[in-house]
Order: structure tokens, then C-alpha cells, then sequence
């Protein structure tokens, strides 16, 4: 019986990370955000340009994942860095200001420089498209890891998250902070990603929870399986720079 890819080849079978540094690949974020944000989810109010944007995205590094079969851009992600006082203040540190457990994790207290926050997730709709993903920006299940015997990954979150963790890197980012769904967070210890809950649970588009992830330790603790895949991303993303 012929054994499957390793991660890395499969990936790049089909999917290609693209770190979006031009006006030209911002427009396919923006475009992105607001077929998925607006049109699909309702999230958020839909624009006359059908261009998604918000106050963050000038001081956001953002990033792309395309189709390689059809050239399409398929999804995206950015990482929010802080700006200069006094708004430097993350997204979430607004949103969970009441229910932050500062005693595990304070980002007034970390240098403004080495943290971020993952935000704008999103997957357009017909990469989604199986049962209870319908209301979910970015697809994952439990079915998508198969078994110990018969792995599988869920492509194309995963390479979104790992290119998120390896633009941190290049960026001397040493904490990612995010919104996460419990569910995600369970997905991902399974993959040796370790992602650490700051506080309590929050009404944000569903029931999210304040999550911080370490840099270092991310691709320090990632299985031995998913390096590969993780060296293919970081490969697409020095050619994108």
C-alpha cells in the first residue's frame, strides 16, 4: 500500500503561502475578509468596495493562502502589532479588559514590541462548505486529524496558523495573543501547539476565549510530523519577503 506525502510535499500540492507586503495582495485580504466577514457570516457591515478594513490593518502584517491548482486566493490571516503609546493597545485587551487573568499572562507588562494579535481568520466559503462549518471563518474538526494510523491534517488552518508563528519569528514576536474558540484550542495541543487561556470566556462573534501562544516554543514543541510542513510554509514566506 503506498504511503501518503509527508505533510510538507502534500501541502505544497495544493496550497501556497503568500505573505501579502503590496497594495495588490492587501486587496485580495480586504476582498477576502468581506466576502467571508461581511456577505457570508454577517459579521460585519457590507461595504460598497466589498473591501473589508479596519483601524488595525496599517500596523497588521498580513498574509495569504492560495490555491495551487487554480491561482485563487482562498483564505488569509494578519498579525496586529502594537503602535506607538498611547495606542498601543491589542484588540483583545480591549475586548477582554474584564475577564484578562493577569496573573498568567499581563501584556502591559511585556515589551509592546514582541507581542501581537492574530486576528481576521478567514476562509471563503466553498473550502468550508462541509456540515457545522457553515457559520465558522476558518474550518476545523475532529475528523480532519484521521487517526494514529492513519493521520490527516487540516491543511489549510493549519498553514495559516504556522505562517502566522513563523511571520512572529521573523518579526523578533515572542507572544501571540488571540480570540479562539475552545474547540481550536483542543485541535491544536494535539499537534504539539500549545495554546495557554488568559482569562475567561467572552461574547465575541460566539463564545470566545482569551489565548496567548509562545514563539519559541511553538516550533520548539511542534511534532516531529508536522515539521516538515512547517519548513514548506516558512519556505513560501522567504520567497514572499
Amino acid at each position: 500500500m503506498d504511503q501518503p506525502p509527508e505533510p510538507g510535499i502534500a501541502f505544497s500540492q495544493y496550497f501556497e503561502i503568500v505573505p501579502a507586503l503590496t497594495d495588490v495582495l492587501k486587496d485580495h485580504v480586504y476582498a477576502i475578509r468581506h466576502q467571508v466577514y461581511c456577505e457570508e457570516l454577517a459579521y460585519e457591515p457590507q461595504r460598497p468596495d466589498r473591501r473589508e478594513r479596519d483601524e488595525y490593518d496599517e500596523r497588521s502584517v498580513h498574509v495569504l493562502i492560495r490555491s495551487v491548482r487554480t491561482g485563487e486566493f482562498i483564505g488569509c490571516t494578519r498579525i496586529i502589532r502594537s503602535a506607538q503609546p498611547p495606542h498601543d493597545v491589542l484588540p483583545f485587551e480591549i475586548v477582554c479588559s474584564a475577564v484578562l487573568d493577569r496573573s498568567v499572562a499581563d501584556p502591559r507588562r511585556l515589551p509592546r514590541a514582541a507581542i501581537a494579535e492574530v486576528s481576521r481568520l478567514a476562509v471563503i466559503g466553498r473550502f468550508r462548505r462541509r456540515k457545522g462549518e457553515e457559520r465558522a471563518a476558518l474550518p476545523l474538526s475532529d475528523n480532519d486529524f484521521g487517526t494514529s494510523a492513519q493521520p490527516r491534517f487540516p491543511y489549510i488552518p493549519i498553514g495559516l496558523y504556522l505562517a502566522t508563528v513563523e511571520l512572529a519569528r521573523l518579526h523578533g514576536i515572542g507572544t501571540l495573543f488571540m480570540l479562539t474558540e475552545e474547540r481550536l484550542a483542543n485541535h491544536f495541543s494535539r499537534l504539539g501547539v500549545k495554546v495557554t487561556a488568559i482569562g475567561l470566556p467572552v461574547e465575541h462573534r460566539g463564545t470566545r476565549i482569551p489565548s496567548m501562544m509562545d514563539t519559541r516554543a511553538t516550533l520548539n514543541d511542534l511534532r516531529s510530523i508536522l515539521r516538515p510542513l512547517y519548513r514548506t510554509i516558512a519556505a513560501d514566506i522567504a520567497r514572499g519577503l
